[in-house]
């Protein structure tokens, strides 16, 4: 198969903006993601931008099926041409946000890996739509702009750390694997970029009551990163019927210094204040 930038020149391709299209030129650094994917024989592999569809190929000759998506019609038809001789591969005309995991899973009667380059204008939507659908993937091997890798994989009391390292952390185990330098790319973006890998956990870090409330809770606690924990959780929609007194109690049952900020707590104590609150007078 050619090289990415022979594919672009064959084609003639023009990075589209709009999409947040760029596309990595550097083999190595792609058989190095295929690899940290960790792809068996057995595996159903839904590829997130395929691109021109190198690291396709590449994912194609160790999984069990692949399952390329890429939004761009231009690309679908050079992928179609690139890979015709892969029979395991499906070309999937369409935007990976709209995306039905389930579907496939079903279909092969398998949990799906995920892999693939992530546009930066799509990257926490991408995150979210994989955490929706966590019951049927295993795992993800992503690049990612550098910036939110490190948010995603940051350890508390840091200052990266916010509401999507909580919620990413509760359902899977996360770690930056490598980072992938601006000059391997077409165009060539303003940031960096890093591959992190996530495993999504069989059951969440800590069994919770309501997993809506969890997610809003969090969000309340870093409304204001500057405030205490308290007095975001008194200002919080979330807790209008809650009189403060029984935050208090749910706080001290938790063992959670009120005084504390947000950030300082760790995705563990989050999902323990989030059970006391549920348990303690939200309705």
């Amino acid at each position: 198969m050619n090289t990415p930038k022979e594919i672009i020149h064959q084609y003639n391709i023009k990075p589209r903006k709009k999409l947040g299209q760029s596309f990595l030129l550097d083999v190595n650094t792609i058989h190095k993601i295929a690899a940290a994917g960790r792809i068996s024989s057995d595996d159903v592999v839904v590829e997130i931008g395929a691109g021109v569809g190198v690291l396709t190929k590449d994912i194609a000759q160790s999984a069990k099926r692949v399952i390329a998506v890429e939004i761009d019609p231009q690309l679908v038809t050079a992928l179609q041409e690139q890979l015709a001789e892969n029979d395991n591969v499906e070309i999937s005309s369409g935007d990976i946000l709209k995306f039905d995991f389930a579907s496939i899973a079903d279909r092969y009667k398998s949990k799906v890996k995920v892999i693939g380059n992530v546009p930066y204008n799509i990257s926490s939507p991408v995150i979210f739509h994989l955490l929706s659908y966590r019951s049927v993937i295993s795992d993800f091997t992503l690049m990612l702009q550098k910036e939110v890798v490190e948010r995603l994989v940051a350890p508390p009391d840091n200052k990266t750390y916010g509401v999507p390292s909580v919620l990413l952390q509760m359902y899977a185990e996360v770690e930056k694997l490598f980072d992938v330098p601006a000059s391997c790319f077409y165009p060539r973006p303003k940031v960096e970029s890093s591959i992190i890998r996530g495993i999504f956990r069989q059951m969440p870090l800590v069994e919770l009551a309501d997993e809506a409330f969890f997610s809003r809770l969090v969000k309340a606690a870093f409304a204001q990163r500057r405030k205490t924990l308290l007095n975001n959780l008194k200002r919080a929609t979330l807790m209008a019927n809650v009189p403060e007194e029984k935050i208090r109690e749910a706080l001290d049952e938790a063992r959670i210094d009120g005084r504390r900020r947000g950030e300082t707590l760790s995705v563990a104590e989050f999902g323990k204040l989030s059970n006391l609150l549920m348990n303690g007078g939200h309705k």
